[in-house]
């Protein structure tokens, strides 16, 4: 369990650094925020997701947290990290919420002063909204989180961060590298998003509202999308995602061949390998 002796301050209480603040602060830990929004920082106090909390001049906020939680963009945690790391206090244990790791991690563990330890994590529940309104719609219950720790962090912070996503409620905690963190969000989250986008991007929807079953809404849910947040993403994770794409580019092309070929049996064959993948992906 966490320390709830300790100071934890939120940097960045949009969706997910919202509801790190809100189940937190329900469960009686004592948490104080940064946020460049006044609208937002109000929305936090009000709603009891913090104790204290600043949008500038928040120096001594930073020296008094004992664990650090940012919910930044990765540009920006790597830009406040180099403005505002050397205030933290040897000791305190940070991580992030960050949909890429690999040039964020390592980076802020270099940037950050001796004794202060950064360990990356991801908690794969991001909705299509956005803001800390949004925030108490997030259920962590059956999310999956992703610890990505490197040969720099200890295994008292490694055990710190399961803590962490323990007690906001994560039932499925995993350890992955930077890089392979980066390979498979590449696919099971980037891919997803590029293909719904790419779907409401190929032609004027505008009137398929009155026509759609739950198929094309399913499918497209994602596509309604932080515009900056995900441009950011995909740039910072273009390798995999293109390689990605690629791929699946090559799966859509073979089911055109057979589209073209009048192939039912290699239809066949792809619907029934699917199925059998969503089957045990589902038992999972």
């Amino acid at each position: 369990m966490l320390d709830k002796s300790k100071t934890y301050l939120v940097v960045g209480l949009g969706l997910l650094g919202g509801k790190y603040a809100q189940v937190l602060s329900q469960k009686g830990y004592r948490v104080t925020g940064i946020t460049h929004s006044p609208a937002t920082l109000d929305y936090a106090l009000t709603h009891g997701y913090i104790t204290a909390g600043k949008t500038e001049d928040f120096a001594d906020l930073v020296q008094q947290a004992d664990c650090v939680l940012f919910g930044l963009y990765p540009t920006v945690l790597l830009d406040w990290v180099r403005q505002y790391g050397h205030l933290l206090r040897p000791g305190t244990l940070a991580t992030d919420v960050s949909g890429v790791k690999r040039g964020v991690v390592e980076p802020i563990q270099d940037l950050l002063p001796a004794g202060v330890e950064f360990i990356g994590s991801h908690p794969m529940a991001g909705r299509e909204t956005s803001g800390i309104a949004h925030s108490a719609e997030v259920d962590f219950a059956p999310a999956n989180f992703i610890i990505t720790p490197t040969p720099c962090n200890t295994p008292a912070a490694i055990a710190w961060c399961r803590d962490l996503a323990e007690t906001l409620g994560f039932r499925r905690i995993t350890q992955l590298t930077p890089a392979e963190h980066d390979h498979m969000i590449g696919y099971v989250s980037q891919l997803c998003h590029a293909i719904a986008v790419s779907l409401m991007c190929a032609s004027d929807n505008t009137e398929l509202a009155c026509y759609t079953g739950d198929s094309f809404r399913d499918l497209t849910r994602i596509a309604r999308i932080n515009d900056k947040m995900w441009a950011e993403l995909f740039l910072w994770n273009k390798d995999n995602l293109i390689s990605e794409i690629d791929m699946f580019s090559h799966a859509l092309h073979e089911m055109r061949e057979k589209l073209v070929q009048d192939d039912r049996e290699g239809l066949e064959d792809m619907f029934r390998l699917s199925t059998a993948r969503r089957e045990a992906f589902d038992k999972k």
